[in-house]
């Protein structure tokens, strides 16, 4: 479509600039002092190339807003994408484990839980316990220099007396070779400080510390994991100054109390009784990772709470987001003021859009729950935008939690609210057919309108040249017949002079 107001601005340059070069002409001519030939060149030049520069500045002026007006779009729906997977991701659309005595148990979702109509009765017998020991005698000071040697540490299931003494431990034998797995902790001029230290860097299982009481004597502390599985013995078995036994833990060792022993948390779900080596548990409630903070002696309800406030606001701020990014593509394909009114691509986002409130977002979904947003009370206005209506969507969310949350949530099957608007802004962006392919149309004829101008200056260049030579040999004429003017006058004034 041609341009109007260009094409008549550009005719106004052109007679201006014309005008004021035979301005200059004639202006030139009547005066003595010779042509002004820079300003006469100039003119006359910018007078033949004016309509040209103008169409091109039009068509490059046309071109930096349409790639305005891609990039806009490209990022509105690029942000519309993120902050809705912000939203679903973060796990405030889907329902909450709600435990009912949080003094013995929480419950947390796991992310791509599926939580909605979910119960269990838990009854936690006993929790899971570590293996502690504490050394009997003190040192004076914490850096004061013990011994040197070795110890090796045995990590295993313990076997205790009747008085809770340590008979014994099977150790572990994790990499198969038929012995048990032990782990040397070697001391060089050891202090309490050093000793824990060394024991802390091999990581095994087993922390360290050093404790000052309120005298500033200074005991070595060790605690294991939790579960009856890492139960640990400690023994110097290289102690040549015979400093390091002291510090010794297992059977018949008197030089540390073992104050805990390792145990498995004991609890019951839904009657079935089981054990579990930490109070951490993610495997016995589907989709719920469980702490347990203390014992019962009656049954801890767990339950789902459907976040009602949450969709509901989710839904209604999907809507103000998606009539704000509407309201941009309509600007930018008017079909008479936009910028990117006959763009292939922006035309496509277009229609995309406007099919997305009955799009199918559960495919092989049951017929009798809602499927679509418009089944949701998304209701699609005449001017193409979209509006709630409150009273069906909450229905839809008491009759349905576990539809309206499937489509909210973080999927892999391609269903939901998020797949459906990641594939429109994939497709809307695509290099090949969408805002991306005409990003890279745009900036090619805009390189094309570079070489053009390119072209341009050199012929208005040599235009310069070539005028500004003829003039300059017009000029040299001009003075001479001047020159010859005022000689032959000069004659005629004497001749007239003599006869009188």
């Amino acid at each position: 479509m041609t341009d109007v107001s260009s094409t008549s601005a550009a005719g106004t340059t052109t007679t201006s600039v014309t005008k004021s070069a035979a301005s200059a002409l004639l202006t030139s001519l009547n005066t003595g002092s010779g042509v002004d030939t820079d300003a006469l060149v100039t003119g006359l030049v910018q007078a033949q190339f004016a309509s040209k520069n103008a169409a091109l500045t039009a068509k490059s002026d046309k071109l930096t807003a349409q790639l305005s007006g891609v990039s806009t779009l490209k990022s509105a729906i690029t942000d519309f994408a993120a902050a809705l997977d912000t939203l679903v991701k973060g796990g405030t659309l889907q329902s909450q484990p709600v435990s009912s005595n949080a003094s013995v148990l929480t419950a947390t979702p796991i992310s791509g839980a599926k939580l909605t109509g979910m119960t269990a009765s838990i009854r936690v017998d006993r929790l899971a316990t570590a293996q502690t020991a504490v050394s009997v005698n003190s040192v004076a000071s914490k850096s004061e220099v013990i011994g040197s040697g070795t110890f090796t540490l045995k990590l295993g299931t313990a076997s205790y007396d009747a008085g809770g003494a340590m008979t014994g431990i099977t150790g572990t034998d994790a990499d198969g070779d038929g012995a048990e797995d032990t782990i040397a902790i070697d001391i060089t001029d050891g202090s309490l400080t050093s000793i824990a230290a060394a024991i802390n860097k091999k990581q095994a299982g087993v922390t360290a510390s050093v404790v000052t009481d309120a005298d500033g004597r200074a005991f070595l502390s060790l605690r294991g994991e939790t579960g009856s599985a890492k139960a640990f013995t400690l023994e110097a078995t290289s102690d040549p100054s015979g400093t390091l036994s002291q510090f010794n833990v297992g059977p018949n060792a008197a030089g540390m109390n073992v104050t805990g022993k390792a145990g498995n948390a004991v609890l019951s779900v839904d009657g079935i009784t089981v054990e579990r080596a930490s109070n951490s548990i993610s495997d016995l409630v589907e989709g719920v990772k469980l702490d347990l903070t203390g014992t019962s002696t009656t049954p801890v309800s767990l339950s789902s709470s459907v976040p009602t406030k949450a969709l509901t606001s989710a839904v209604e701020d999907f809507v103000y987001t998606y009539n704000l990014l509407l309201g941009e593509l309509q600007k930018q394909t008017d079909p008479i003021t936009g910028d990117l009114r006959g763009d292939t691509g922006a035309q496509n986002m277009m229609r995309s859009l406007k099919g997305l409130s009955l799009r199918d977002l559960l495919p092989g979904g049951a017929a009798d729950q809602p499927r679509t947003l418009a089944q949701l009370g998304v209701l699609t206005n005449r001017d193409g935008t979209l509006s709630v209506n409150s009273a069906t969507l909450s229905k839809a969310i008491a009759d349905h939690p576990g539809a309206i949350e499937a489509m909210f949530s973080n999927s892999s099957d391609g269903s939901g609210v998020l797949s459906a608007l990641n594939s429109i802004k994939l497709n809307a962006t695509s290099t090949l057919y969408g805002l991306g392919a005409s990003a890279t149309r745009y900036n090619q004829a805009k390189s094309d309108l570079t070489e053009q101008q390119d072209r341009l200056t050199t012929q208005q260049e040599k235009m310069t040249t070539r005028l500004t030579q003829q003039f300059a040999s017009m000029n040299a004429r001009v003075a001479a017949y001047k020159s010859t003017q005022t000689f032959m006058e000069n004659q005629i004034k004497a001749w007239t002079n003599g006869n009188n």
